[in-house]
Parts: structure tokens; sequence; C-alpha cells
């Protein structure tokens, strides 16, 4: 059985006294090939390769003596201690930390990072990866194989971005490259890198803008502004019909539930209300409208608000062929035609409303055509005057919801 497992972290410079230390007690030693040939690894030690860090623990769990694992940057970052650390290896961890990739990268970009998002793309995450790059103005990207700046660049088509690719770093290979998203996929990248990307206007609760109290993001509600739908006019936009009413985005946002990672359609955007709510929430958007005026709206409503939206013009359900795969979809506009396209796309959830009930029967009938459960309801809003108690405003709409059951929740 293990004595113990130090877990030391190497940014290139030279090893502190305490990892010095473990390194010349170690029987075992764990780590990448450029690890394993540093001249303080001791011979007599065993030494493996690092790949899958499951398999090592176990490995590691078997061995008696004692223990040391290295990695680049900080392990406990995005890193081998949470695997190191899993019940299931029974291993006790000392960690000797040391400056993570993500630090480093910024760094030598000469730009804080209190208010960057950091996410870790591999092949199976990369989707999501890339649509915190459109939803956010600054993004640390820790790329791995498959998933790195070239696939990164070719999945933010449309969205321009700047990159500052970080290969390398802390080896004599080290080399930083500033380039624009466009010409990331002309390039071969050497691994490991970290790809920091930047753009897309101040976005909401960048805490390093205005010297924040917490590091990535404002907490509570979205942007720091109590409420799920602003008000149409604080969003800097004008309500256009029943289908822009505060109230029915806000019941439209609780359905469809927007998060950080998600990509989310907004068909139809009208005043652009319901794009500037759900980029709030973290999420990517992107806004379509047949109305070239509505377009520009939608992009002012989002300024305003402090996020980021892709607004296309064009017609759905034509447009829609080109746009990247949603997550959740709000159909503002096209009724059941437009509900059946984006049913055919296979998003979690989609929401869509009617003015009347045969609108809402076609539209519940392309959603159960397409697979989804169907939720229904009919939503009256009365806005009175607190002065007098007397009516000013009344909104009736169906509501519908629908959910494909062979997605997570």
């Amino acid at each position: 059985m293990t004595d113990r497992v130090t877990v030391i972290g190497w940014d290139g410079s030279p090893l502190t006294a305490a990892a010095r230390s473990a390194l010349s007690a170690a029987t075992l030693v764990a780590g990448a090939a450029h690890h394993l040939d540093l001249p303080e690894v001791p011979e007599r030690a065993e030494r493996v390769r690092l790949g899958s860090v499951s398999l090592a623990a176990r490995r590691i769990a078997g061995h008696r003596g004692s223990a040391v694992v290295l990695a680049d940057g900080d392990p406990g970052f995005f890193g081998v201690v949470r695997t190191l650390r899993a019940p299931e290896h029974g291993l006790e961890v000392e960690v000797v930390p040391a400056v993570s990739s993500v630090a480093a990268a910024f760094a030598r970009a000469g730009m804080p990072w209190d208010d960057a998002r950091t996410v870790v793309a591999h092949p199976r995450t990369l989707r999501r990866a890339v649509n915190v790059c459109r939803a956010h103005p600054k993004v640390a990207v820790l790329t791995s194989p498959g998933a790195g700046p070239a696939e990164l660049a070719l999945l933010l088509e449309g969205v321009h971005r700047t990159f500052v690719i970080c290969e390398e770093l802390g080896t004599a290979r080290e080399q930083v490259t500033v380039l624009t998203s466009d010409k990331a996929a002309d390039h071969v990248w050497r691994d490991p890198n970290v790809v920091i990307v930047i753009g897309g206007g101040t976005g909401a609760g960048t805490a390093g803008m205005g010297g924040g109290w917490i590091a990535g993001h404002e907490p509570g509600y979205p942007g720091g502004v109590r409420g799920w739908a602003l008000p149409t006019r604080a969003a800097g936009a004008e309500p256009l019909g029943e289908g822009e009413s505060e109230q029915l985005r806000a019941a439209q946002l609780a359905r469809l539930g927007p998060r950080t990672g998600d990509l989310v359609w907004d068909i139809g955007s009208g005043s652009g209300a319901f794009t500037a709510d759900a980029a709030r929430f973290g999420a990517a958007v992107i806004a379509v409208d047949s109305d070239l005026a509505a377009c520009t709206r939608t992009d002012a409503a989002a300024r305003r608000a402090g996020v980021h939206a892709q607004v296309v013009h064009g017609h759905a359900p034509q447009v829609l062929e080109r746009l990247p795969e949603p997550d959740v979809v709000r159909v503002g506009g096209g009724g059941a035609a437009v509900v059946a396209a984006c049913a055919d796309r296979r998003p979690e959830r989609i929401v869509a409303h009617a003015a009347n009930r045969d609108e809402a029967e076609a539209i519940g009938a392309a959603l159960t055509s397409g697979g989804y459960t169907v939720e229904c309801a009919l939503l009256q809003c009365v806005e009175l005057d607190p002065r007098g108690w007397e009516e000013r405003e009344r909104s009736v709409v169906f509501l519908l919801s629908g959910r494909a059951p062979d997605r997570a929740p």
C-alpha cells in the first residue's frame, strides 16, 4: 500500500526544495514523458507514463512505497488531484502547487484574468466550450488533442474573436501567437496549449472591468440585475405585441432554463428583449429575424444589456439549416412550420406561443409529431395601475413547450 502520494506541479521553473525532497524519496514516479526525463527523478524509482489518470491511480494504490505524480501547472486546477482523491482509490494526497497554465497564459498576454471564464475542451465538451466563447468576452480554454485552437475556430464560424494561443508553456519551445479566430484553423498547433479567446463586447458581470469582488462572474441574478426578464424598455427595446410581454418572457425562460454552455436560438427576435434575457443567464444566443430593423433592435438590446449575441438576418426555416446545433429554442414567430423545422434539429427544449387555439393546436401537433412531450398553458396577464387599481393593459396568449424525452433534463 502506498505510504503517501505527493503531487508536484511543474511550470518550467526549477523545482522547489519540497518537490526535490519528495522526488528523492520516491519509489514510484508518474508523469508525462517530459516529466520523467527531469534530472531530479531517481534512477531507482519505478516510472509510470501518465496517460489515463484513473489507471495510474489504481497502480499507485497498489504500490508499496512513496509515490510522486508530476503534472503541468497547478495540479489542483482542472488537474490530476481530483481523480487521485476519488474515494475508490483511497489515496492520501499532498500537493506541491505551481503556477497554473491559465495564470501563465494571461501573464504572457499581460492581461488580468479574474474576470475570465475557464473551460476545458475535450472532443465531448468542445461544443459547450465554444458556446462559452460565443457568450463571454474573455475565456481561457484548456485544450486537448482533437479539441484545440483549430477546432475552436472552425466551430466559431461567423463569430469574430481574437485568439491568444500559448503553446508548451514553461518549456524551451514555448510560443505565444496572437491572431484572429478565422486564421487559427490554417495552422498546426503543438500540444499542450492554452487558448485565450477575447471579444464580443463588455459582457455581463465582468469583474475585472470595475474592480469586481468575485472571480469569473457576478453571482445571483444574471448581470447583477434582479429578475428573470427585464422590463422591455429597460432592455433597450420597445414592446412589439403580446409575444413581447415581460411576463411571457419570464415563463419562456423558466421552461427553457438557458445556462452557461448552452446555445439558444431566438427565432423571430422582434425587439431583442428575449435575446438579451437569455444571454444574461450565460448562454450563447443566435437571434434570427427576417426583418432587418428587428435585427438592428436585437443587436442594440443585447449591447444595452451588456451581453453578446449573434444576430442573423434571414427567413426561417430556410436560414436555420446553416446554424450550429441548438440546446434550447424559443420560436417567437413563424408558427408550426418553424417549430417543426426546429424539432428536426433535436434541441432539448422548444417554447413557442400562439394567439389563438387553432394556432396553438397546430404548434402542439408539430411538437408531438417531432417526438416531444408537450405542455400548454393559457396565460392571462392584466397590468393594473396601483394608484386606482384600474386596468391598463390585458394580454392573453397560449404558451407551448416541448421537451425531448431522449435528452438530458
